[in-house]
């Protein structure tokens, strides 16, 4: 290319264009970038010239990436992340670590390059599980929350790996005593705790205050913030990625920092797509040939290995094995944070191109079928329920704690499924005039906030059939659901039927399409809620409009 300018054009273009195909086959976009790196790359057309140009770019897309994790670390949900995701996070860390260790060395891999790797798969994408959960409308479901939860757990491990393999720059020269390392490690990691308290408790705030008179003045502060700190930490023995992360964390105590992630996330994305074209194009596709087998295994261990062992800690802990399985998805892919730390594990010289290699064939093999997995959980799960039994005790104690609390002395005219903005209308409406509601939710703090509210609610999944066995289903004439997707509602009339229902039903469709899937299944009625809503409004501005037209004019005085 004879213009840099002309080269960054086409580079942007075939990214919307390869974008808009990865969107089209519901594929995160990472792995359409990485494609269109490998495309424009040496490997196939030779497109790219601007190599120093792209790195740069790239490098302050990690930064800003780790930038932000930093900023939106939140201390006081961290306290909060409940002994399930706490205890799933570490054991998913510890499993994948150890025996992901043991299969790179067996397959012939060097202990510092099988270190990197095993600790690389450790890692999922928090940005793309949260996506797909939030599209599924299933975030504040409780498989939702207990994967945010150890995916918290996640982001914070990879942040002390970071540092503490940064920490670690000498390995890579001259051999050195451990506890002299050691000792040096902590050294590095006090210095950087102390001069982290003095700045959020005595500088950071009267600065940010002063500068966020004016929005533009804090946007170009936090890029230099975390560029500043990024370099100081390459510059002290640590890695860019670690001072960068340092300084988003600095801001994270400050009334600004929702604005700050909030004006950074769309520069994050921009950026991070140069990092994944670079990523791509420096791919050596000589040495990839020989990683191919090593990737296969790599990927079936994390696809099918990480989300075992969250089921099965998640079914010693007491959830139904349909619970484990839909949280134990979320961790079958590696994330982009995988990719970072390999790559910085190059820069710091303990391992070469090729472990880089490995790890994106990976996560390029684990996030592609992942996406489809979380995707179609719940038809994955019914086809595969049969053989999950082993994951589940045979009384799962914490759920059957809460959906038996209110068992006994209910009656019911009405069971009301998903607890939702429009179900809880629904419901409370239902009440008011006369009528007896069972509400049903998969989230446990609506149902709390629901029963704070007087309402007769159950926590409990409508799509498991032993949790509808323990409903008072018997002569209840009606069951209506809110439930946000098809194959949901298509479960909750498999567990209706499998309990012999004998009222009628009804759902709620969100839009057209949704309603005339629904409009194929037997005996069931289809409520439109939008153009209800729309007709009622129309009836009544009607009237007032009729009202008006009929009132007698007042007389002029």
């Amino acid at each position: 290319m004879d213009s840099i300018y002309h080269e960054f054009a086409l580079l942007l273009m075939v990214s919307a264009l390869v974008g808009a195909v990865a969107v089209r086959l519901r594929q995160p976009l990472l792995v359409a970038y990485i494609i269109v790196g490998i495309v424009v790359g040496p490997a196939v057309f030779g497109w790219v010239g601007a190599h120093d140009q792209i790195d740069l770019l790239a490098q302050i897309g990690i930064t800003v990436l780790l930038f932000v994790v930093g900023l939106k670390l939140d201390l006081h949900h961290i306290r909060h992340i409940g002994p399930v995701a706490l205890a799933t996070g570490l054991g998913q860390l510890t499993f994948t670590i150890l025996f992901g260790f043991f299969i790179i060395l067996a397959l012939g891999k060097g202990w510092l390059e099988a270190l990197y790797v095993a600790v690389a798969l450790t890692f999922s994408s928090t940005i793309i599980i949260v996506k797909l959960l939030s599209d599924k409308r299933e975030l504040d479901s409780l498989h939702g929350r207990i994967a945010v939860g150890f995916l918290i757990v996640q982001d914070l491990a990879v942040v002390v790996a970071m540092m503490i393999m940064s920490g670690l720059g000498g390995m890579g020269g001259e051999a050195v005593g451990g506890l002299t390392l050691a000792m040096a490690l902590l050294a590095r990691l006090g210095g950087a705790a102390l001069l982290l308290f003095v700045l959020m408790r005595y500088v950071l705030p009267r600065i940010v205050d002063t500068l966020a008179r004016s929005q533009e003045l804090l946007l170009i502060f936090a890029i230099a913030w975390g560029t500043t700190l990024a370099a100081l930490g390459e510059y002290v023995g640590f890695s860019k990625e670690a001072g960068a992360f340092i300084a988003g964390f600095s801001l994270a105590s400050t009334a600004y920092r929702e604005a700050i992630s909030a004006r950074l996330s769309s520069i994050r994305d921009f950026l991070l797509l140069f990092f994944f074209i670079d990523l791509g194009s420096k791919l050596d596709f000589s040495t990839l040939g020989d990683e191919i087998g090593t990737s296969i295994v790599l990927s079936l261990f994390v696809l099918i290995g990480n989300p075992l062992i969250v089921m099965a800690i998640m079914g010693y802990m007491g959830y139904r094995k349909r619970t484990g399985f839909l949280a134990g998805l979320t961790v079958a892919q590696i994330s982009e944070f995988s990719i970072i730390f390999v790559a910085m594990g190059i820069s710091l010289g303990h391992v070469d191109s090729g472990a880089l290699g490995l790890t994106t064939l990976v996560g390029l093999i684990t996030i592609a079928l992942s996406s489809y997995m979380i995707l179609y959980s719940h038809r994955l799960y019914a086809w595969l329920a049969p053989w999950l039994g082993v994951f589940e005790r045979r009384h799962p104690f914490r759920e059957l704690a809460v959906e038996h609390a209110q068992r006994d002395g209910v009656r019911a005219d009405v069971v009301v499924f998903g607890l939702g903005r429009y179900g809880s209308r629904l419901a409370h409406a239902l009440v008011q005039q006369g009528i007896h509601v069972l509400g049903v939710d998969f989230d446990p703090e609506v149902v709390r906030a629901q029963q704070h509210h007087g309402m007769n609610a159950r926590f409990g999944d409508g799509e498991a059939p032993d949790f509808v066995e323990s409903l008072p289903l018997a002569g209840v004439p009606w069951v209506v659901s809110t439930l946000p997707d098809y194959p949901s509602n298509s479960a909750l009339l498999h567990a209706l039927s499998l309990n012999h229902f004998k009222g009628h039903i009804a759902i709620v469709a969100r839009d057209e399409a949704e309603a005339a899937r629904l409009a194929h299944l037997d005996q069931v009625e289809i409520i439109h809620p939008f153009n209800q809503a729309a007709d009622f409004a129309a009836l009544d501005l009607a009237a007032r409009i009729a009202s008006a037209e009929l009132s007698p004019e007042k007389e002029s005085p």
